[in-house]
């Protein structure tokens, strides 16, 4: 019997060429807006961004201690304590030979200290401090533009405004920043099965899991989310969801029917309306995935199993998101780790299995199967930390193989 080898289907194409021919095709289509500190948390940046001041301004200290001049400093010789530099008050005095100045972390550094020494190595006595120990200058000291100097490019366009970068920006002063306009998509599930949470379940009916699970990962990323709900498995709704959505904003997803099912309708409508860039990918999960266009409005199809809805996302939609929003998106990290225990797999399609990585007594990686991997188990997803990148012409995986993993917990997802 001969073995068909998947890639060679009709249209079904590896998953690094489709996403390189997807995101060849999109273009960034936000605006700019100017937004307050305040707004900035999640947003793209759409200048470079030059720090406009030094960073620190001013020679200030390290730690809690004493400021002396260590060029004059005379051994087994106390120095005269003459005043207190903190934090918002710094002492207006100079250091001269013989003297010293009690300071606080983040104070400035008298004129005529060069170093500081911390209060565990200095002895108060009366208004004379006895230091131990070698002293050298510039010891305890933050320079001014230590961290950032003037005009030294910070961020780059396209930075997505985290936590850790809107504290930088707060600490160069920045009032307000030109960023990119969110993104608006279309979110939609198609599928006679479906309910949403709540409603109660008829024979063969199922909850909606996939819209929620895709809704929390666009609010995650900023995006402004147009939810057109659950669309009945009839094509004279489907297209007028499409061609509504298409007109309205700047992408569209939809979960369920680009499959070959009987009621699977999605391709064809695509087809009336748009235009198909592919269907079908040389992955697992997410062999059904379909990109295209609707006059100028990207079109992601997604499958309608959960875990091909959510790793289809992560692969491809989030990659397409970033560029249409003018965020510069770094290429996931990946580890190597060794199997603890074996995993099925078919050559053929590059396989994304969900999986729990650990760290080994030796300090090594090690990676277990989260559980169960149907595309319709999304519980082992929601267990995962992992995804392994499964080679698209490996086999079998044995217990005690290298592999390579990309980390999840903790993304948006």
């Amino acid at each position: 019997m001969t073995t068909i080898d998947h890639c060679n289907q009709p249209g079904l194409r590896p998953y690094l060429d489709a996403k390189q021919e997807m995101l060849n095709q999109l273009d960034k289509v936000s605006k700019c807006e100017l937004v307050g500190l305040e707004q900035l948390l999640n947003r793209i940046l759409a200048d470079d961004i030059h720090s406009p001041i030094d960073v620190p301004s001013f020679a200030n200290s390290a730690m809690d201690g004493y400021a002396l001049s260590a060029s004059t400093l005379v051994a087994d010789t106390p120095l005269t304590l003459i005043g207190a530099s903190l934090a918002g008050h710094p002492f207006t005095g100079r250091v001269a030979a013989g003297e010293c100045v009690r300071i606080m972390t983040g104070a400035a550094l008298p004129l005529g200290a060069d170093s500081v020494v911390m209060q565990e190595n200095c002895h108060l006595d009366a208004q004379l401090v006895s230091v131990s120990g070698t002293v050298t200058s510039g010891q305890n000291v933050r320079f001014p533009a230590e961290d950032l100097a003037q005009g030294e490019l910070v961020f780059s366009a396209g930075t997505r405004i985290n936590a850790r970068v809107l504290a930088v920006l707060s600490s160069l002063g920045l009032e307000q920043l030109y960023v990119y306009r969110p993104l608006t998509v279309a979110l939609l599930s198609t599928g006679d099965e479906l309910r949403s949470p709540g409603q109660l379940l008829g024979p063969g009916d199922i909850y909606d899991s996939n819209r929620i699970a895709l809704r929390a990962m666009l609010h995650s990323l900023g995006v402004k989310v147009i939810d057109y709900g659950i669309i009945k498995d009839q094509p004279d709704l489907i297209r007028q969801a499409l061609v509504k959505a298409a007109s309205e904003t700047d992408a569209i997803i939809t979960s369920g029917g680009v499959s070959v099912g009987d009621a699977d309708y999605i391709k064809q409508i695509l087809e009336e309306v748009g235009r198909i860039g592919f269907w079908k990918l040389a992955i697992k999960p997410g062999k059904p995935f379909a990109f295209g266009q609707i006059n100028d409005c990207p079109f992601f199809g997604l499958p309608g199993n959960p875990v091909s809805a959510a790793v289809t996302f992560h692969l491809l939609v989030r990659p397409a998101l970033a560029k249409l929003a003018g965020e510069t998106l770094a290429a996931p990290v990946t580890l190597p780790a060794k199997t603890l225990m074996a995993f099925k797999k078919t050559p053929g399609r590059m396989d994304f299995q969900r999986a729990i990585v650990s760290t080994q007594a030796d300090g090594s990686l090690g990676v277990i199967a989260a559980g169960a991997q149907s595309s319709g188990v999304f519980s082992a997803m929601a267990q995962a930390n992992c995804l392994l990148h499964l080679e698209q012409d490996r086999g079998d995986v044995a217990e005690g193989e290298r592999v390579t993993l990309e980390l999840i917990d903790g993304l948006y997802w």
